[in-house]
């Protein structure tokens, strides 16, 4: 590309202000642009299309056009590029390119970066200060191709015997680290949809508004004026109103290109995509976000792949989502979602994180927030109410494992339920949370699926279940899967919603109970009904609930957004015990959901069977969803089961459905036991540790009374933080 020529230059006069410096220009906007004074910056490789999408975008912005490569660094050096680049060498040129960027400045305009343009930090950090950098993500092939027919065989940067791909492999990192937004294009988007995706991208950045939060319990004559942010609900858990909170527009949706890009990336890129377009980039930040999703997803996982699927048999295959720390799919959640949590707390407050947990929850939530270090720490305080007859041996031994620092876990002499009611009044009583925010400076929140934090990473590992059968050949994308969940809370279900939303072609989501089958049985007949149901002790403990949280958000979801619908079912369900969901409603519902249930005798014999059949060995929990599988899916595409949990987890039931005999007390032998009968999957290792580290240790049981439990509460908070005076 050569320099301007005359009346190039007098057009570009009119249109901009120019500096008086010979070495630099000066570009200001006489236009309203949609960001104000910034610029938007197009960022990407070479060959991304940044400077034929900039001038459609500017076109149709009506905004002035820089491009770097032609309008700064050309007219700075009055020579090509190329012959700049031959003349000086790569490291050379990086430099100057970066102090030409520094001297640039604009104000209002559409600017095309250039592909190296992000190696250079001291340029970067000059230009971000004035513009909202979109990168142009697209597929490396792509580019090649791209390069290839422009006859581009070299780029900056690159050296003797280093490929186009591995260059282009080198710089990601770059692009990775300055983004704002990010634009993700499919393989075959013409420049004009990859422009109109730039102007969403930025519509979106510029209308934060457009992303908050309800309550399903409000309706839209209640709301007040004040928006709630997803920093806000993180931090908040419960609403005000005792509802759940959901986006109040929805969940974004991706096409086909843009989920084949997903299919062949690992489970990390695949999360920071997806919860880049569920989490405005004004409550996390791009680079910030990444930062936490390959802490969160790294070496602490077991299997590389985080949460791989394997055929198990048939049409069967089966999602391994045990493979993090504590050996449950609570885990996928849970690694991340204190992270996010600390980075959006409010500053001068202390923060107790209260938790029920049927067993799973409870280890995975002290394993996250006692991965914070620093301020966030000293801060954040976890504790976790547990039925001390409801959950398994070794559950048990993981909570109570985690004893220093600001976690604690506590049993309680009753069942889930009453955990679960108990933290949800005391979020309920101002009395009690304001005494605590005075007198402590502390802050209740809460680390439940109710949380949106804690559900939204699970819409991850459902999407990107799928894109492993589009990636292994199994399926191609648009053909339909079913996905069957054991469920008590709900969350788990609502997440495979959620991902269906977005573009996954789930066909049902299939929900699996076992004896407390109160969920099956509403989903079935319409009708929930507790009264004078107890909760009955099973071997898949983790899904022994009555009261499914979660379904409020999807009675919400199903009822089109209807409020006050579920303010009126669940103030009956809490003073009443029972409802009955509307007939016109139950069609809408049995369209999305299918719900079953199998007897303890049923999901043994599940377990024996598939061991001596295929070697692999389930927990109870996956027991439950194979049997619910087999009886309501027709076999007419793949049925993907959720392994919620490793089976070393429940490892006295897994010992009974496989017959076994002189099975060893100790949790540790029985787990080595276990380890011979089973060819696959592998034995968890970080479970088998803590175990091996714990032993047997004394903890906290209370009585089932409120005030007991408010107590612990306080004495946990005057343990954890300073008392302000």
């Amino acid at each position: 590309m050569g320099l301007l020529n005359a009346s190039q230059l007098a057009v570009r006069a009119a249109r901009c202000c120019l500096s008086p410096l010979s070495t630099s220009k000066s570009w200001l906007s006489t236009k309203t642009a949609p960001l104000g004074d910034k610029n938007i910056l197009l960022m990407g490789p070479p060959g991304a299309g940044k400077t034929t999408v900039g001038k459609i975008v500017a076109h149709k912005l009506g905004l002035p056009l820089v491009d770097v490569d032609d309008d700064v660094l050309e007219a700075t050096w009055k020579m090509p590029v190329a012959a700049k680049l031959a003349a000086v060498g790569g490291k050379r040129f990086l430099e100057e390119e970066g102090q030409a960027l520094c001297n640039f400045s604009a104000s209002g305009c559409v600017v095309s970066l250039t592909g190296s343009n992000p190696l250079h930090d001291e340029a970067m950090q000059h230009v971000k200060q004035g513009g909202l950098v979109v990168y142009l993500d697209v597929d490396g092939e792509d580019i090649i191709q791209r390069l290839t027919r422009m006859k581009v065989n070299r780029v900056v940067g690159q050296e003797a015997g280093v490929s186009m791909r591995d260059i282009l492999l080198y710089r990601k990192q770059f692009y990775e680290k300055w983004l704002d937004v990010r634009v993700l294009c499919g393989t075959g988007d013409t420049v004009e949809e990859v422009a109109e995706k730039v102007l969403k991208a930025v519509r979106r950045y510029e209308n934060r508004d457009e992303e908050t939060f309800v309550s399903t319990r409000c309706d839209s004559a209640g709301r007040s004026n004040q928006k709630s942010y997803f920093s806000d609900v993180v931090v908040e858990g419960l609403a005000a109103d005792g509802g759940l909170y959901v986006p109040k527009n929805g969940f974004p949706k991706l096409d086909a290109r843009e989920w084949l890009r997903l299919a062949a990336m690992s489970y990390q890129e695949r999360a920071l995509v997806l919860l880049e377009k569920c989490i405005h980039p004004l409550d996390v930040s791009a680079l910030d976000l990444r930062t936490m999703i390959f802490k969160a997803y790294g070496s602490n996982f077991s299997s590389e792949a985080v949460a791989p699927v394997k055929h198990l048999m048939h049409n069967q295959y089966i999602q391994e989502l045990f493979h993090g720390p504590t050996a449950s799919f609570k885990d996928l959640a849970l690694q991340l979602m204190p992270q996010l949590f600390a980075y959006c707390l409010p500053p001068m407050c202390n923060y107790l994180i209260l938790v029920a947990t049927s067993g799973d929850t409870g280890s995975a939530v002290l394993s996250g927030f006692s991965r914070l270090s620093g301020v966030d720490r000293h801060r954040t305080g976890v504790l976790v109410f547990f039925p001390e007859e409801g959950v398994s041996e070794i559950q048990k031994l993981q909570m109570t494992s985690y004893r220093e620092g600001n976690a604690r876990a506590v049993s309680v002499l009753s069942d889930f339920d009453f955990c679960q009611r108990t933290i949800k009044r005391m979020f309920g009583e101002s009395g009690l949370t304001g005494h605590l925010a005075v007198e402590y400076g502390t802050v209740l929140s809460t680390a439940n699926s109710i949380n949106w934090a804690r559900l939204l990473p699970q819409v991850v590992y459902h999407s990107s279940a799928y894109l492993d059968l589009c990636r292994d050949g199994v399926i191609n994308f648009g053909e339909p899967v079913d996905v069957c969940i054991p469920t008590g809370n709900f969350g788990n279900a609502m997440s495979a919603v959620y991902a269906k939303q977005m573009g996954i072609p789930i066909r049902k989501v299939i929900c699996a109970s076992n004896h407390n089958c109160v969920v099956s049985d509403f989903i079935t007949t319409g009708e929930y009904d507790l009264r004078g149901r107890p909760l009955m002790p099973s071997h898949s403990p983790a899904i022994d609930i009555l009261k499914s949280s979660n379904l409020e958000r999807f009675i919400y979801h199903v009822s089109h957004g209807g409020s006050r619908l579920v303010r009126d079912l669940f103030t009956r369900l809490d003073g009443q015990q029972h409802f009955q969901f509307p007939e016109p409603l139950l069609g809408r519902m049995q369209q999305e959901v299918l719900a079953g249930w199998c007897s303890e005798d049923d999901c043994l014999a599940a377990i024996q069977s598939v061991q001596a059949q295929t070697g692999y060995v389930m927990d109870t929990h996956t027991g439950v969803a194979k049997v619910v599988a087999d009886r309501l899916q027709d076999g007419s595409c793949p049925v993907v089961l959720c392994s919620t949990a490793h089976y070393g987890k429940f490892a006295p039931a897994v010992f009974k459905a496989l017959q076994a005999q002189n099975i060893p007390e100790d949790p540790v032998e029985q787990l080595k036991k276990l380890e011979v009968a089973a060819s696959r999957p592998e034995t968890h290792r970080e479970m088998m540790r803590c175990l091996k580290e714990s032993g047997r240790r004394r903890h906290t049981v209370c009585p089932a009374d409120y005030s007991v439990l408010v107590e612990e509460v306080e004495s946990m908070i005057q343990d954890s933080f300073l008392k302000v005076m």
